[in-house]
């Protein structure tokens, strides 16, 4: 199983985010700078996760965006989920319920489900003020305290 580099890069600038203090309004070029990002890949990842409320735009000259919670309270689940779908590793687990015609007699739908059962419990264990303690020290944040000088 493969996640998209739309998934990594989300999980990158989310982290990024999290560095700065709550409410916090970061641009996407800064964040393209620090990650070495296509900034017009980023506008592309911004838009799913905004949509689901991951984070919110701020318009104007100290515009951007911030985290609309505290960083422990995001999963790298949720992050994943708002920019794969599903993380499913094969397509019938994908939904709610099994719509696949061989389910009853599939003797590896339950290797399948275990994997998946696996795969969600790890990433939804990992919360994005864990990714973001990983973050290397910018350049800029000389002290740690994540304000610009």
């Amino acid at each position: 199983m493969k996640f998209s580099t739309k998934s990594r890069y989300a999980l990158r600038l989310m982290a990024e985010l999290a560095r700065y203090a709550p409410g916090t309004t970061v641009s996407l070029k800064e964040i393209s700078e620090r990650q070495n990002l296509s900034l017009k890949y980023l506008e592309q990842i911004v838009t799913p996760l905004a949509r689901v409320g991951l984070v919110k735009s701020e318009r104007g000259s100290q515009g951007g965006y911030r985290l609309t919670k505290a960083p422990a309270d995001y999963t790298a689940g949720e992050i994943l989920r708002a920019i794969e779908g599903s993380v499913a590793p094969i397509p019938c687990l994908g939904s709610e319920t099994n719509e696949c015609p061989m389910s009853e007699q599939c003797f590896t739908l339950p290797f399948w489900a275990g994997l998946d059962e696996v795969i969600n419990q790890y990433i939804d264990s990992v919360t994005l003020e864990q990714l973001a303690q990983s973050l290397p020290a910018a350049k800029d944040d000389c002290c740690g305290c994540n304000t610009k000088t």
